[in-house]
């Protein structure tokens, strides 16, 4: 399920902005047929818009109603929505804020879903630097000399490039508590520094731009280094 809101606070229209010369959610599109792990893959939008480019990618498309669509509605609400119209095993919410991941670990997350047996899951960042929380010391101690980053503990900061789930059990936890996002045997997945980059803002759009073009050339090139060999 690849969700599209029309609207977007930060940056409008966000997932139709082109993005190497197709629109941010196509991104999404072309990484989860690529992958070559779903039985179905179906946009789910309030507008139709996003129904013709999902009739362009040959890809199904859900209608959601509108106000499953505004600033103010919550994920948990999405996902049983379109639970309640699609009967399924699992459903794996892609991201389109997250266009610079592979399809390869698309593959890679899935299969540890369903390997691990989970039933909620959502990938993460894991983040080897000193961090606060709340102004206090969260992975490091003060008062003792300065901790080398690879010997911190990783924080998990969350990317949402995949969230999925067990349909009949996320449906049954909504239903008695009001919430399901992680629920049951919940696992996080830690995912590579290119879907770590979630599009918010225009700068993000920008950030990924360069990077995909630096990518497209620079592929397969090794690292050059300065060289040492006039040392006096």
């Amino acid at each position: 399920m690849i969700p599209a809101r029309l609207g977007s606070e930060r940056l409008a229209k966000k997932n139709l902005v082109l993005l190497a010369g197709e629109p941010l959610i196509v991104h999404a599109i072309k990484v989860a047929q690529t992958s070559g792990v779903f039985d179905r893959i179906v946009v789910n939008s309030e507008s139709g818009i996003f129904g013709r480019i999902a009739r362009q990618y040959d890809v199904e498309f859900y209608k959601r109603a509108e106000h499953l669509a505004t600033a103010d509605t919550q994920s948990d609400d999405v996902v049983y929505d379109f639970a309640i119209h699609h009967a399924t095993d699992v459903i794996v919410w892609v991201n389109p804020t997250s266009p610079l991941q592979p399809h390869h670990e698309v593959r890679e997350v899935v299969s540890y879903f369903v390997r691990a047996g989970l039933d909620s899951l959502v990938t993460v960042k894991e983040e080897r630097v000193h961090c606060n929380f709340g102004g206090e010391a969260l992975n490091y101690k003060l008062g003792e000399k300065f901790a080398k980053t690879q010997d911190l503990e990783a924080v998990q900061r969350f990317v949402y490039s995949l969230m999925m789930w067990r349909r009949d059990p996320f449906m049954a936890e909504y239903e008695r508590q009001g919430h399901a996002m992680l629920f049951g045997r919940s696992g996080f997945y830690p995912v590579s520094q290119l879907s770590s980059l979630i599009v918010k803002t225009e700068e993000d759009i920008r950030i990924c731009e360069h990077i995909l073009s630096g990518l497209a050339q620079k592929r397969g090139e090794p690292l050059t280094y300065f060289s040492l060999s006039d040392e006096r």
